[in-house]
């Protein structure tokens, strides 16, 4: 797998050698947050955490109880949890854009992110992890929410 995402950047920063880049992502559990700094570090990439306004408790990632925040966070598709600040992007023509997969989509949090960004004119590449889940769902949402945006089809970081 580490091969496969070496490879995978490579490519990717061949078609991005002026431009610069930045790696932002959301880690509930800090697998993403790895992935994410194994990346910008290959990619001589700036590094920016969606960091929630309330974190998140193990409580509150229980996708086993219905209730729990996560759970209902994602019955809701128009939820968008507050986060805590977001970063100017103006300057970045390509973003690594980097989540776990949650109900086979990304979290809402990404889309909080999304809507106080702007990425018209952005090359957008996807990353995320999971033990065995696609990008499908996932980059299936982003195209059909925020159509006006260009998205890469990504690549998983196993967990």
């Amino acid at each position: 797998m580490k091969k496969q995402l070496i490879f995978m950047l490579l490519v990717a920063a061949s078609m991005t050698m002026n431009a610069k880049t930045l790696v932002a992502y959301f880690s509930a559990t800090g697998v993403t947050k790895a992935a994410a700094e194994q990346i910008a570090a290959e990619q001589n990439a700036d590094l920016w955490e969606i960091v929630p306004y309330e974190p998140y408790t193990a409580a509150d990632l229980d996708w086993r109880n219905d209730q729990s925040r996560s759970s209902l966070e994602m019955k809701d598709p128009a939820e968008r949890p507050m986060i805590k600040m977001c970063t100017d992007i103006s300057s970045y023509d390509t973003i690594y854009l980097g989540f776990p997969i949650w109900w086979n989509t990304c979290p809402r949090i990404i889309n909080s992110w999304i809507d106080n960004n702007d990425l018209t004119g952005k090359r957008v590449i996807l990353f995320y992890t999971s033990g065995s889940s696609t990008i499908d769902g996932a980059l299936n949402d982003l195209r059909t929410i925020y159509p006006q945006y260009k998205w890469e089809d990504g690549f998983r970081v196993a967990k």
